[in-house]
């Protein structure tokens, strides 16, 4: 896949349950900081985009497969690489990494909402410009 972004994690004990490897819900986590990561490489300030734009952007789904579990301590690759561009919405196809072997596999749906009414917002045009300048590159 092309035009993947990827952030490196560390598995601390905190993102561990009883059994010693990664709890579940924390490989959504993960690729939520991947995708927060990827708008800050794009130059998007989520606190400046929710105060001047009134833009949000949420989750509106998430389809998730675990292949092998992840471990304390644990180097971990998190990438986000765009499936699709809509007018008000992403989608991630999103992967959770160690040494090159696929732990976790996502589809994330994300929405782009006005910040006070949670209703869908077009993305703002600046954002898409840098998203298509991006997946240019």
């Amino acid at each position: 896949m092309s035009n993947v972004f990827s952030i490196p994690v560390r598995v601390y004990y905190e993102d561990t349950d009883a059994g010693g490897v990664v709890y579940y819900a924390n490989y959504l986590r993960f690729m939520e900081r991947a995708r927060t990561e990827w708008l800050c490489a794009l130059n998007v300030n989520q606190n400046e985009l929710s105060g001047s734009e009134s833009v949000v952007f949420a989750v509106r789904s998430v389809r998730v497969e675990y292949v092998r579990p992840a471990r304390l301590n644990d180097m971990l690759e998190i990438t986000a690489a765009l499936d699709r561009v809509g007018p008000a919405s992403l989608s991630f196809v999103q992967e959770v990494r160690r040494d090159g072997e696929i732990l976790c596999s996502g589809l994330v749906k994300v929405a782009c909402l006005d910040a006070r009414g949670f209703f869908p917002k077009p993305i703002p045009s600046y954002i898409l410009s840098r998203i298509n300048l991006w997946r240019e590159t």
